[in-house]
């Protein structure tokens, strides 16, 4: 018996109600599920703290009443893990550190008491949803730490004049320290100005004026920062120069020549004359004084002058960079020049010459006897 066209119609459209209403249920039922996946609503943001100071890192989560929290402390490249806490306990056995858990707003707060350098780093709040799978987040800890300048700075440096030079400067620390370069009492930099700012100096070609100390300051704010002592040294050919260039004595008595010489590495110095090299004898005497690594005087002294010791003399400096000379022209005066005459004067030599000095001794003696002698008679 065949179903009225009626019934048949209302069946299918109570089929249709029915998958409708599966199909929205679902739609209903899937946000609820989404809801109820934990999730981490609130965690401290990024903490800069000083040594032997204290902080606090909170972390609040929804919907893990059923799931394992921990915090977690990392390095900044992930490669060191250490677990602090799980749930509401302390797993780390350090008295600097403590865990408390609210309740009612299903936070996890550490804290850390007495900052160390060491306490440094990432630390997460992390929620297990399984072996393979756990949400977290994090918060960077900040320590501020003192410039400490790197053993990998310059520390000194030995250049030729003319050529390159780079001095290097780095330093740890927290905040990033900031390097500043200058000279030894201020002197005025070879890039300009009284302070350079950057980790590397450069001169692209060093003069000897270049030469000496400079300092390269780390400073973060943090502490009287740090300071290194780079010493640089320019290797350079001699400059000779001649105080006196002509020089006159009377004969048989004592002159000295002079030569300033600035060179580095230290020169070799050669005094000749008549392209013979002088050496310390009856005739001369030879004598270098160095006044800095730089600085040496060279002085030739003529010992009781003789007709043929007068002349050209020259003082020769020679290092690894070159060479250069300074001439004095010594000659003959009627008039012995003091110094270094005054009291050496000798009159016919060796052993029995008898200096000025002692002729006069020897003249006032005898005219204070005449004098005591006349007023005696008088009385």
């Amino acid at each position: 018996m065949r179903k009225p066209r009626s019934t048949a119609m209302l069946t299918n459209n109570l089929s249709t109600m029915l998958g409708m209403g599966v199909v929205l249920l679902l739609a209903l039922s899937g946000p609820v599920r989404g809801q109820r996946t934990p999730t981490i609503s609130y965690i401290t943001q990024e903490q800069i703290k000083d040594i032997g100071g204290t902080v606090e890192l909170e972390c609040s989560v929804l919907y893990a009443n059923d799931y394992s929290v921990h915090w977690v402390k990392t390095s900044s490249d992930r490669s060191d893990v250490v677990f602090l806490s799980t749930g509401s306990s302390l797993v780390l056995k350090d008295s600097r550190f403590s865990l408390r858990y609210d309740l009612s707003s299903t936070s996890y707060t550490l804290q850390i008491k007495d900052i160390q350098e060491t306490d440094a780093g990432i630390y997460q709040c992390q929620v297990v949803l399984s072996v393979t799978n756990k949400i977290s987040g994090e918060v960077e800890l900040n320590v501020r730490r003192p410039p400490i300048i790197s053993d990998n700075s310059t520390q000194s440096l030995v250049v030729s004049e003319g050529q390159p030079a780079q001095m290097e400067c780095y330093a740890s620390g927290y905040p990033v320290p900031q390097i500043t370069w200058r000279r030894e009492n201020n002197a005025i930099l070879p890039t300009g100005g009284a302070t350079y700012s950057g980790n590397v100096l450069n001169i692209h070609s060093v003069h000897k004026e270049d030469r000496g100390t400079y300092y390269c300051v780390a400073d973060n704010g943090v502490s009287r920062g740090d300071r290194r002592n780079v010493n640089l040294e320019v290797e350079f050919a001699p400059v000779v120069t001649v105080p006196r260039p002509r020089v006159e004595q009377a004969l048989q008595y004592d002159m000295d020549l002079e030569c300033h010489i600035e060179a580095y590495p230290p020169p070799a110095i050669r005094w000749l004359k008549d392209s013979v090299q002088l050496s310390s004898n009856q005739h001369y005497q030879l004598s270098q004084f160095a006044t800095a690594d730089e600085f040496t005087d060279s002085t030739l002294r003529v010992i009781t002058a003789e007709k043929r010791q007068y002349g050209e003399y020259i003082c020769q400096a020679t290092n690894k960079l070159g060479e250069a000379e300074g001439r004095v022209e010594f000659t003959e005066s009627v008039i012995p020049v003091c110094p270094p005459a005054c009291g050496q004067a000798r009159y016919g030599g060796g052993a029995s010459a008898i200096s000025i000095s002692s002729v006069l001794m020897a003249v006032a003696t005898v005219l204070t006897m005449v004098a005591i002698a006349q007023y005696v008679k008088r009385t």
